[in-house]
This record gives structure tokens, sequence and C-alpha cells, in this order.
């Protein structure tokens, strides 16, 4: 149930962040969702991937709602547990400079914007994700 919760409070954080009409009523709305109850190291991981585009391409789970371009997080989790700092480092380079072929043939566009601080917070979150 935690994990429903925190997807639909990602799917509505990437709305939020796309969304250019900015409208009042849009956020009036949004104020009335209650965050669900997650660890500080998490929330600021969620937190920041919710601010950043990673969830148009991307889902927490495979049987998320959605057509999900890239891998879903949890399938990343999977593939790169455990998690070592060598690991990390590696994922963050490939989020800010983009690339493919691990994920298929579909590329990952880069994210020069982001600072690798902040990268590495939304990498640990992500490796901390269990199905």
């Amino acid at each position: 149930m935690k994990k429903a919760i925190l997807f639909l409070l990602m799917g509505s954080a990437a709305l939020l962040a796309c969304n250019s009409g900015n409208s009042k009523e849009a956020k009036s709305d949004t104020a009335t969702v209650a965050p669900a109850p997650v660890a500080a190291a998490d929330s600021k991981g969620l937190e920041l991937i919710g601010a950043s585009d990673c969830t148009t391409c991307h889902r927490l789970h495979k049987n998320a709602a959605g057509s999900p371009i890239g891998p879903p997080y949890s399938d990343v989790a999977a593939k790169y547990s455990p998690a070592a700092d060598s690991t990390i480092d590696r994922l963050v380079n490939k989020i800010i400079s983009g690339g493919s072929g691990v994920w298929g043939t579909t590329p990952m566009t880069p994210h020069p914007a982001l600072a690798p601080a902040d990268v590495k917070v939304m990498v640990t979150y992500i490796l901390s994700i269990k199905d």
C-alpha cells in the first residue's frame, strides 16, 4: 500500500513539475493531497525525482499505470543491487550524460542541469526500492 501511495505522489509531483499553465485551480487541488509517511532520506530522493522529468519515462514498478519508456525503478534496483559507491557514481554519471544500450535501444535523455549531489540522492533512493 505504501508503494502505491508513493507512486501516486510521484506521478502527481511529475504532473505539477510539467504543468506550464500554473493555474490556481490545479494548485488548490494538489494542496489537499496528504504526503505519505517516508523516511527523511527517502523523502528527499522522492522529492528530487518528483521535481525532475524522470517520471515521464520511468515508473516505480512494472505493473504501474502508464507506458514507461525506460525501465521501472524496481528493475534498476534489482539489477544494480547491492549498490556499491562505484555503482552509484556510475549511475549518477549515466543519468547526467544520458546514453543507451543497457536497457534496450531507446536512449536516455541527458540531464546536465541536475546537480551530481542531487542525482546521487535520487539514485540512492531508487536503489533502495524493493519489489
